[in-house]
């Protein structure tokens, strides 16, 4: 996407128009991505600070409970918890707390900005993040309970000198399409056994210049298999009706969000299926599943299986384990229910 030309105060008298359509629907339809239009507030009611992971993450610590929101373009993941437990790193950096679990890419951490929002409802705050193109990182939205003066601290101390509303953004980046290496297929497939952690697969797959979804076709069976895009209902019903307790990860370039746990109330509404528990909810458009894969990866603990999906241009839209953890291993439980998707003929 080339962003257009549109000055703030173009963005803010279209918005005026459109008060009630969400902030993404109302960017997309513009042309312009939603931290453009996050910007163009700038010193009206939009804080901007910096968004290093190091600094947004010890503001986050400061603001109690909150819901935790990472997104790609299909699928929207909520948890409320509080932000604590972080671990700092150069390529990657982590919170690791019970109901709140990142893995944060901080070169995608590129914009950031402390809003405030007048509703029916009263002020709503919020804590940005977005990368180059202004698409959504992550997002830190206060609760009811939450620590409002500890946000209000946070506008004073952590504003940025420059707070025009006319930041630079760049042209966001296509997906990458599924990359195989022909005459490397071979390799895969050895190397693919040899595996002993998850984390390995994706150096793999670099090493012989082919990506996750390019392998996943390249290797097939008995490594990978193709299921149906109606699997993933059924996956997410099973799940429900035996209580199965699995990992779920959604994420985009600049952060994963991590729910463990059951899966308690699925409502679809619509092109959408809702997780819609107490303490998690994920909201998934269904229409957007172009291919859906059961993967099973070696480890020094046993196979690993997962089922992901991914959209028609190729971007991973989300992954679903089973727990490894002793005491709490639904590793078998969950490889039953896979084993019974319905698979695409080769």
């Amino acid at each position: 996407m080339s962003a257009p030309h549109l000055s703030a105060e173009t963005i803010r008298a279209r918005r005026a128009d459109n008060p009630d359509t969400r902030d993404r629907d109302f960017a997309d339809g513009l042309g312009i991505s939603e931290g453009m239009l996050v910007d163009a507030y700038c010193s009206r009611g939009v804080t901007r600070i910096d968004p290093h992971p190091d600094t947004v993450m010890d503001a986050a610590q400061k603001l109690g409970e909150v819901m935790a929101l990472t997104r790609n373009a299909s699928c929207v993941h909520e948890k409320i918890g509080t932000y604590d437990n972080y671990h700092p790193g150069h390529h990657a950096a982590m919170i690791l707390t019970e109901n709140i679990d990142l893995r944060i890419f901080p070169s995608h951490w590129q914009h950031a900005f402390l809003v405030e929002r007048d509703s029916d409802a009263g002020t709503r705050r919020s804590l940005q993040v977005f990368d180059a193109a202004g698409d959504a990182v992550h997002k830190i939205i206060l609760q009811h309970g939450s620590n409002r003066a500890a946000f209000a601290d946070l506008v004073k101390t952590l504003a940025s000198d420059n707070q025009s509303p006319e930041a630079m953004f760049a042209e966001r980046q296509a997906p990458e399409a599924p990359k195989i290496a022909e005459d490397k297929i071979d390799i895969l497939r050895k190397e693919w056994q040899r595996l002993t952690d998850t984390h390995q697969f994706l150096r793999l797959v670099s090493k012989l210049k082919m990506n996750r979804l390019g392998a996943y076709r390249a290797a097939g069976a008995p490594f990978a298999r193709s299921l149906d895009p109606s699997a993933v209902d059924t996956l997410l019903t099973d799940l429900q009706r035996t209580e199965t307790e699995i990992m779920l990860f959604v994420g985009n370039r600049g952060c994963i969000q991590i729910h463990t746990g059951t899966l308690h109330s699925l409502k679809p509404m619509g092109p959408w299926q809702n997780v819609m528990d107490p303490r998690f909810n994920l909201h998934l458009r269904r229409d957007h599943v172009a291919e859906v894969w059961a993967v099973d990866k070696p480890t020094q603990r046993g196979t690993a299986t997962s089922v992901e999906a991914f959209d028609a241009d190729g971007a991973l839209i989300f992954q679903i384990f089973g727990v490894p953890k002793e005491g709490r291993d639904s590793r078998p439980a969950f490889r039953a229910i896979v084993a019974e998707l319905d698979g695409v003929a080769t």
